[in-house]
């Protein structure tokens, strides 16, 4: 875990590279009104994060740990609940809070310019429910079936639950 960074990750640097060429310019994690983003567009009042898959709960790529369980699974929510508050507060004081998955970074970087382009140049984004998993039950330990409870970030009112097997194939970092 000491090896895990919080600032300067692959992703990050990838998406600063694709912006820097875009011609659009940020600031490095700065003090905002609810916690320091990944990227900020401080003129414009927009923050970036750059969530990973693992430690904030990716509907797509969150895997379990098979040992340790509680401890991650408290993990996982005090992260979310995090996430939550920032986004809310930020959003409450009129910036526009633009959240990006690591996978994103790497599959689909274009669109990621793009949603972050039209926020700078002034066009309305459509905040999504932006889901995350809240927490996980295993049904059946043979045939590794699993259920999954998903929350969204801006709503918490907004829940939903999937069935599904159970998979340890986390997403990678592609290689350079």
């Amino acid at each position: 875990m000491a090896r895990i960074r919080g600032k300067n990750t692959r992703p990050e640097k990838r998406l600063r590279a694709a912006l820097w060429s875009a011609g659009l310019r940020y600031r490095l994690h700065v003090s905002t009104p609810a916690g320091r983003p990944d990227l900020v567009f401080t003129r414009r009042k927009i923050c970036v994060f750059i969530d990973g898959c693992f430690w904030h709960g990716c509907p797509s790529h969150y895997v379990l740990p098979r040992s340790r369980q509680e401890f991650w699974l408290a993990k996982l929510r005090d992260n979310v609940v995090r996430d939550r508050r920032q986004t809310n507060e930020l959003e409450a004081k009129g910036w526009i809070v633009i959240r990006v998955w690591e996978h994103e970074v790497f599959e689909q970087l274009d669109q990621v310019v793009s949603r972050i382009r039209t926020a700078v140049n002034g066009r309305l984004v459509t905040p999504s429910p932006e889901w995350r998993v809240d927490s996980v039950e295993i049904l059946d330990l043979d045939r590794d079936l699993e259920r999954r409870h998903l929350i969204s970030l801006r709503d918490p009112a907004l829940r939903t639950v999937e069935e599904r097997i159970r998979t340890t194939a986390k997403w990678r970092f592609p290689a350079d």
